[in-house]
């Protein structure tokens, strides 16, 4: 049977309800193998919920109808947004790979395994595009950036021979030039007759590898069909919002680099071990003044941002704050300076309590490093959280029910009732649907033009994010590479890396593609919870 008429996996009439409410409603689903099914839509509206029904997985408490086809010759891969919710911290990067390719090598001799495995684990490292992962699998996951975890976590689902992969948001958190590889890959992953679910808000990537496109809203699809004529004549009202929003406007100039510096760097240098990370000998932030520090992932963006927050204490150097040097543990940091420079983290999962209430948590912020008593806090916390689009029905409930940009909202709203002098912000719209990533970076353009002198720090792959700054400082393996104006560095870069187009390249998929992909034809390549059973779980 060939590609375009075989089914490696179907959904039927799927509905799951969480405390009487549908976030799932009526969803069919036919994935092909060798092919790409790609579905959007805004946070929330079901998309990972819909991904994870193909391992059999559902939030916990859910009530579910339908009917879930998996294939029957392999396992289903799950490949999450928030890579280090399945990677063991205890464990180095080699010792969970290896866990995987000894059970591929049991049937051989047992002189041959070791080799074997040694060598498949390197296949899927380059596979995934992590060809320094000789050096990257001695790191345990927290010592790898974002970008990097995901990437291992593609290679765990490699390792393990699906026959379908769910990528839920991929690309999330890189640069422009790891996108286009790991796109470049998913788009292999299809050559090879492996069928691949997507779910992403990153039209871009979804134009660039999809052949079925499924848009969904509210727990419903609202529009199907080839990717080219979605793109072209999109039906929908809702579809022609998500393919129409406009991009980031430049911030209106607020003299911020006049300003007296909020936060001043000096002689920075960060190791992991006895690595040495990063090198910054000199970087400064002016009150009412945003920031944006990119370069590809692994390039040091994450931690430099750590060790302004004070969660990265393995550096030397001084980080000032209105002149005054700041601890390098946030241990040491009294609650006025804790609350001064507050972080919004790019896995904003993994910074909340899964047992308690997303508005408890917000609120306890308030209480914690204000003194605000809590009846006041909780309502701060809940108009803050509505400002940011998250209604009261969701704040009570606990984070696991939430998507994950409804978490990254309620991260940012934890931040901001600390009411920071510094804010630094570690891509948390990547993972964001382009409605409400417009959203939120409208809502933090306010902040920093109305927001009495507050600085903004966007850690950030994304060039149309990028312009929300008045300046932009670029990292290039761990180096500070170039700074300066953000209108300049696009126009009149300095150094090479900032040189190259930051869009995803048009080009078509590998060799193979023809034998593997019958009647697929060509494709252009470039650039919300984890099951408990961990990537690629068999069901």
């Amino acid at each position: 049977m060939s590609h375009a008429t075989a089914v490696a996996a179907e959904i039927r009439d799927l509905r799951v309800e969480i405390d009487g409410r549908a976030v799932v409603d009526g969803v069919n689903l036919r994935v092909p193998p060798g092919r790409v099914t790609a579905l959007v839509g805004a946070s929330g509206s079901g998309k990972t919920t819909t991904g994870l029904a193909l391992l059999g997985e559902y939030p916990p408490g859910a009530r579910v109808t339908g009917e879930v086809l998996r294939p029957a010759g392999g396992p289903v891969g799950y490949v999450p947004q928030h890579p280090a919710a399945v990677l063991n911290p205890a464990r180095r990067v080699d010792a969970l790979l290896h866990d995987i390719a000894r059970s591929r090598v049991r049937h051989l001799p047992r002189a041959q395994r070791r080799a074997a495995a040694d060598e498949l684990v390197l296949r899927a490292l380059e596979d995934a595009q992590l060809p320094d992962g000789g050096t990257l699998v001695r790191r345990h996951p927290h010592q790898l950036s974002g970008g990097q975890q995901q990437r291992v976590v593609l290679a765990q689902a490699l390792l393990l021979g699906a026959r379908v992969v769910v990528a839920d948001e991929p690309t999330t958190g890189q640069d422009a030039s790891t996108k286009s590889r790991i796109v470049a890959q998913l788009a292999a992953v299809a050559a090879r007759g492996i069928a691949v679910v997507l779910l992403s808000h990153d039209l871009d990537v979804v134009r660039a590898l999809a052949d079925e496109v499924l848009v969904m809203r509210a727990g419903r699809v609202v529009e199907s069909g080839p990717a080219e004529r979605l793109w072209r004549a999109p039906r929908h009202e809702w579809t022609r919002r998500l393919l129409g929003e406009n991009r980031t406007r430049p911030p209106r100039d607020t003299g911020a680099e006049a300003a007296r510096p909020v936060l001043t760097v000096r002689g920075l240098t960060a190791v992991h071990g006895a690595t040495t990370v990063l090198r910054v000998p000199h970087l400064t932030l002016g009150a009412g003044e945003c920031l944006a520090v990119v370069g590809r992932s692994g390039s040091g963006k994450t931690t430099l941002a750590r060790c302004l927050a004070g969660l990265h204490r393995d550096h030397t150097g001084e980080i000032l704050l209105d002149g005054t040097r700041l601890p390098r543990s946030l241990r040491h940091r009294d609650r006025e300076r804790l609350a001064a420079v507050q972080y919004v983290f790019q896995d904003a999962r993994a910074a909340f309590d899964e047992f308690r209430p997303v508005l408890t948590q917000v609120a306890r912020t308030a209480v914690r490093l204000r003194g605000t008593d809590e009846h006041t806090a909780e309502a701060e916390a809940s108009a803050t959280l509505a400002r940011l689009g998250l209604p009261a029905d969701l704040a009570h409930r606990r984070p696991g029910t939430l998507s994950g940009g409804e978490l990254q909202r309620a991260a940012l709203a934890r931040a901001l009732l600390a009411r920071p002098r510094v804010l630094v912000c570690d891509e948390i719209t990547s993972g964001l649907d382009p409605v409400t990533r417009r959203g939120i970076l409208d809502l933090l353009a306010g902040l920093v033009r109305d927001g009495d002198g507050l600085a903004l720090v966007l850690v950030t792959h994304d060039p149309d994010t990028a312009r929300l700054a008045h300046r932009v400082a670029v990292l290039e393996a761990g180096e500070l590479v170039e700074q300066g104006p953000a209108q300049r560095i696009p126009t009149d870069p300095r150094h090479p890396f900032t040189a190259p187009s930051t869009t995803v390249p048009s080009t078509t998929v590998p060799s193979t593609d023809p034998a593997a992909r019958p009647g697929a034809g060509t494709r252009r390549t470039g650039g919300d919870r984890a099951p408990s059973a961990g990537p690629g779980a068999t069901r």
